[in-house]
């Protein structure tokens, strides 16, 4: 890959938590010929708009970030949306990027196109050998399709597009909407209003027991920063016809859906009792990433939980948020 400083990047959906981190990342790493769209100026659900605005930038690298996200709720009652809506993104922005001869492209899927049942800590080539996990199996499915369109281009093309899996991501700018929130930000939210509100105890989905992995959206930037600076020498085996450009971002540990609410519980002062409403789902029992080829590239998040997450309270406090 080996990307200089003076290459011309677009960030698609630089107003998001995670194109947010990718933008400040690169800043911080001194690229200044940078591109970005919000998304009055550029539909990327409209494949007309997407390819002309390619024709005109030329970009040399995409970061795509831009997807439609949110959590069991929004996912369970909203597939059509999840699965369409993702597919005309991605296909529009891969596809006109191989018009316009991009060179780099780095695609951001979820660890929820892994099976509901995959093996832990999940390996890269658990893709596709199980079921997927019912309540989101819409919106994987459309990362899924995004994996092998990458792949696709660079077997038929000789494309180096990478498709990268980040685990549960939370951090400054994500999104507090309870309907379409994930858990992290939701939890911090209902704790919050729950503090302020002097409430005696706040009622959450699910037993409490599924196990989790987060990371904090900048180590993700630095992560996607990190691997387009590699020298293609050390990039190679990525890319073959054998298996997917397809690695792992995570922690490499989990913690409890109650262990995470006991610590959002204490990072935002809330004192009340914490109640479970095991009528509602719990999602899948477990997604714990293997993240041992994202390590033999040399790279590790720097961010602790704790650290990451009183940031993100911090940012929360400040108005660094959506839904809201």
């Amino acid at each position: 890959m080996a990307i200089s400083t003076d290459s011309r990047v677009y960030v698609a959906d630089h107003n998001g938590m995670v194109g947010g981190a990718v933008l400040r990342t690169l800043k911080v790493r001194g690229f200044e010929n940078l591109v970005i769209a919000d998304r009055v100026s550029l539909n990327l659900t409209n494949r007309v708009e997407v390819r002309e605005w390619f024709t005109h930038q030329r970009p040399d690298v995409v970061v795509l970030c831009a997807a439609k996200v949110g959590g069991i709720l929004a996912n369970a009652t909203q597939p059509v949306n999840f699965l369409e809506e993702n597919l005309l993104i991605q296909n529009n922005v891969i596809s006109s990027a191989h018009e316009s001869d991009v060179e780099h492209l780095v695609f951001l899927g979820s660890s929820c196109i892994y099976p509901k049942l995959a093996g832990q800590p999940i390996a890269e080539s658990e893709l596709l050998r199980g079921p997927l996990e019912p309540t989101n199996r819409a919106y994987a499915i459309a990362k899924i399709a995004g994996i092998e369109l990458c792949w696709a281009y660079n077997r038929q093309f000789g494309r180096r597009y990478l498709s990268l899996m980040p685990t549960n991501l939370f951090g400054p700018g994500d999104n507090y909407d309870l309907i379409s929130s994930h858990v992290l930000p939701a939890l911090i939210r209902k704790m919050h209003e729950a503090r302020d509100a002097n409430q005696p105890s706040v009622t959450l989905w699910g037993s409490g027991s599924p196990l989790r992995e987060f990371l904090f959206c900048d180590d993700l930037a630095d992560a996607v920063v990190h691997l387009l600076s590699l020298d293609a020498e050390r990039t190679d085996g990525l890319f073959n016809d054998e298996s997917p450009p397809l690695i792992n971002v995570g922690v490499g540990k989990d913690m409890s859906i109650r262990e995470l609410a006991e610590q959002i519980a204490c990072t935002v002062g809330f004192e009340g009792t914490i109640e479970w409403d095991t009528s509602k789902p719990d999602g899948t029992p477990r997604k714990l990433l293997d993240v041992s080829l994202l390590k033999s590239l040399g790279w590790v998040a720097p961010t602790s939980f704790t650290r990451g997450l009183a940031k993100t309270y911090q940012a929360f406090l400040a108005g660094d948020v959506r839904g809201l």
